[in-house]
């Protein structure tokens, strides 16, 4: 009987026999064709039948069986590719229920693609790549057009696809030739020298996996790296002490087993693009085991902290979709802290030093002459350091310990007359963050610290501490650490961005600040799908920032609804207008998708078309306006052709007369373009790269500094740019794709009567900036 259910979907006998075999991929694929044939019929055709046996070899979690074999009978998910897209999605979302909605847009469920975007969508990645083909012909690798004209359509039928590209290609090609059918000569790969090799590893480790998981399907499988709650002796280095297994008794009695991460930055700066991946990773790794994250905020020097920072961390952590289980500080500890130190000392494993600043920095400093001052004088004397005794710089709390980068006896407090934003004049005394950090994620019950590369010197001092007290200790994990080129994230230095007028403030666009991100109009699943394809690395990461804007545009592709604006206005005066008074034109949404809705934007006999979408002469390819080669006008269903050319004095074009004809009696033009009529006013800020030079802190590639990197054209304000009625009741931080422009944000300088747009990225990525 099975036999049968099986060849019946398509399966040779062959195959069939083989899936017998494996008892577990039999009984899914049995209930899958039954579930299939109780809604379709006992007819399955051969399509539906790999769609069916995909799902049931494929499928990590058979609870989500029926709810995807649902989606196939009712013709929702008809490819392969949505299929994977489906599996992706309920691998990604281990929580009941899924989101089905959500599920949907990941599947590209009722997407349609029409052959003219297939068309469309081919002609551009065809004249992007026009010169290499005309020089290679044949050679050329047709695989990498198939490839980009997929990236921008992702749900269309690759064989359509292909059909398309193959016509194109013939159509700019002709017919192959002799020399063409002639095998592409192999070249042979030069040797590398060990330096390039490593060069050529860094490049990959800093490039995108063409089918990137999921950051949590990544953070589930560093799950089986890391240890299990209360398995902490497990892991290699981790220090075993005698009160160790009860300890970690009472962790679990505390925690009932839950994953716990922490997210502790320190209030005196606003967050960056690095450390979206250390929020992706500690909440995202928490999230995909089912535990909880705190946000924790190191303030321990409250001499550069400021309000304002802590409200904007928080809003960035809540802005890329995570909430926090609880939002603490280290101050919240303070008397914990102190309560512990004293013990330290007590124990013999800390004492007061005189030693300067000066003579402690580095990694070779001279022992000091007060290590082994007595417990009982080292007691008074950091109670003479508490109230205030000692001025700033005459004493430290010093631990006992060399940590394994050989630095020796770490500070733990320090004096500081500073009032703190919490705790007021409590203190004049405020721990380190080789003091504090591993004893607040003791108390918290912390189960994996996860920080970046660079602390990995600290590990045996954050294990030493607990242990030494006798409390609680957490695993420290360290992870690579993520840059971006063509930017300084330091924070001394966007102060001084800022303080010389380079930038506005820690939310220029031009930053890499996740505020900054933000308001040029990033969306922050763009953010989490770059941290997600830079990946759960050990190695340190430094990325393009084009590929952080190619996770933009796949986001803003799905989210940003279109509307039309002209940077450059031209007047165009139709002279026979087809009615007295302007007409409605109704705008789909999203083109690909026309459910999503429509918008009306008015269409009157003047209208306003870019500058650069005419020419007095059409040369050889150019297809936009010209006299004698009209164009249509987008959503319109009319074309315009060209009557009078309106000069100024110095003979500059101002405006046009054009007459216009319905397009379905006009010959078919060669372009469509865009158009206000009856436009806003509106300011458009149109950013590039801030740097000039990859690594503006390098001082082989800046021998200048930073600051004599600035790009000059890193900013065009276009002042008086015009947008279609339908964007004027948008909010700060909306976002829309400008036909042909690009995608763009609403600034918050937005006021009644004048919108500013922040350009986010353009449509397709500058092959110069590659």
């Amino acid at each position: 009987e099975a036999l049968g259910l099986f060849t019946g979907i398509g399966l040779s006998e062959a195959k069939a026999r083989e899936t017998l075999r494996n008892g577990a991929l039999s009984a899914l694929l049995r209930r899958a064709v039954l579930q299939a044939r109780s809604a379709l019929g006992p007819a399955l055709d051969k399509a539906t039948g790999t769609l069916l046996y995909n799902t049931a070899a494929r499928l990590k979690d058979p609870k989500h069986l029926g709810f995807l074999v649902d989606y196939i009978a009712r013709r929702e998910i008809l490819t392969d590719l949505q299929l994977s897209a489906a599996l992706e999605y309920v691998r990604s979302h281990p929580l009941e229920p899924l989101d089905v909605a959500d599920f949907e847009r990941a599947c590209g469920v009722g997407v349609c693609i029409t052959p003219e975007q297939i068309e469309e969508a081919v002609e551009a990645v065809i004249s992007k790549h026009r010169a290499e083909l005309l020089a290679e012909r044949y050679h050329f690798n047709m695989g990498l057009l198939m490839g980009e004209a997929r990236n921008q359509l992702r749900w269309a039928d690759g064989k359509t696809i292909k059909n398309e590209v193959d016509l194109q290609v013939l159509h700019l090609l002709g017919p192959k030739t002799e020399a063409d059918l002639e095998k592409k000569p192999k070249v042979a790969k030069a040797r590398l020298a060990p330096a390039e090799k490593q060069k050529v590893v860094v490049v990959e480790n800093g490039d995108m996996r063409a089918e990137p998981q999921s950051l949590l399907e990544q953070l589930r499988g560093e799950a089986l790296k890391f240890h299990k709650p209360g398995e902490n002796y497990k892991t290699e280095g981790y220090v075993v002490t005698p009160n160790t297994m009860a300890l970690l008794k009472q962790h679990l009695a505390i925690t009932g087993g839950q994953v716990r991460t922490r997210f502790p930055p320190e209030p005196n700066g606003i967050l960056h693009i690095g450390h979206a991946k250390a929020i992706n990773f500690n909440f995202g790794y928490a999230k995909a085991n089912g535990g909880v994250c705190f946000l924790r905020y190191d303030d321990t020097n409250p001499e550069k902290e400021e309000e304002k920072y802590f409200t904007a961390i928080r809003e960035m952590v809540e802005w890329l979709g995570y909430q926090p289980y609880a939002v603490t500080h280290a101050s919240d500890y303070f008397d914990q802290l102190y309560t512990w130190a004293l013990e330290l000392i007590r124990r013999g494993q800390a004492y007061v030093c005189h030693q300067k600043v000066e003579e402690i920095k580095g990694h070779n400093p001279p022992p000091s002459p007060w290590r082994d001052r007595p417990v009982e004088e080292s007691l008074l004397l950091f109670e003479d350091m508490r109230k205030g005794k000692f001025g700033e710089g005459e004493a430290t709390l010093r631990m006992k310990l060399v940590m394994e980068d050989g630095k020796m006896d770490p500070v733990a407090y320090r004096v500081k007359f500073t009032p703190h934003h919490r705790t007021g004049d409590k203190w004049c005394i405020y721990p380190t963050y080789d003091y504090t950090h591993c004893l607040c994620d003791s108390i918290e019950h912390i189960t994996h610290s996860l920080c970046t590369k660079e602390f990995q010197a600290r590990r045996s001092s954050y294990f030493w501490l607990c242990n030494a007290l006798d409390v609680y200790c957490p695993v420290q994990w360290e992870y690579g650490r993520l840059n971006l080129l063509y930017t300084v994230v330091s924070k001394r230095k966007i102060i001084r961005l800022v303080e010389t007028g380079a930038v506005r403030d820690w939310d220029d666009p031009r930053l890499f600040t996740l505020t900054a991100l933000r308001r040029r109009g990033f969306p922050p699943e763009a953010i989490n799908n770059f941290c997600a394809r830079v990946g759960v690395t050990v190695a340190q990461a430094t990325m393009e920032p084009h590929l952080l804007e190619a996770c933009a545009r796949e986001v803003l592709n799905e989210q940003a609804p279109r509307a039309m604006a002209v940077l450059e206005p031209l007047k165009v005066t139709i002279t026979n207008f087809p009615a007295p008074k302007a007409l409605e034109v109704l705008v789909p949404n999203f083109p690909a998708d026309e459910s999503r809705g429509f918008h009306k934007v008015p269409f009157h006999q003047t209208i306003y078309i870019e500058e650069t979408d005419f020419r007095e002469e059409a040369d050889k390819g150019y297809k936009r306006l010209a006299p004698g080669q009209p164009v249509g006008l987008r959503h319109t269903g009319y074309v315009i052709t060209v009557q009078n050319v309106i000069k100024d004095v110095s003979g500059r074009v101002i405006e046009l007369e054009v007459t216009c004809t319905k397009s379905d009696v006009a010959e078919k033009p060669k372009a469509f373009i865009h158009w206000v009529s009856e436009p806003l006013a509106c300011e458009v800020r149109l950013y590039e790269r801030l740097f000039l030079h990859k690594n503006p802190e390098d001082p082989s590639e800046v021998p200048g500094g930073f600051l004599s990197d600035l790009n000059p054209d890193s900013l065009r304000v276009v002042h008086n740019a015009l947008v279609d009625s339908s964007v004027q009741s948008a909010r700060p931080f909306d976002k829309f794709q400008f036909e042909r422009l690009g995608y763009f944000s609403v600034d918050p300088d937005s006021e009644e009567g004048k919108m500013v747009f922040n350009r986010t990225v353009t449509l397709k990525e500058d092959p110069g900036k590659a």
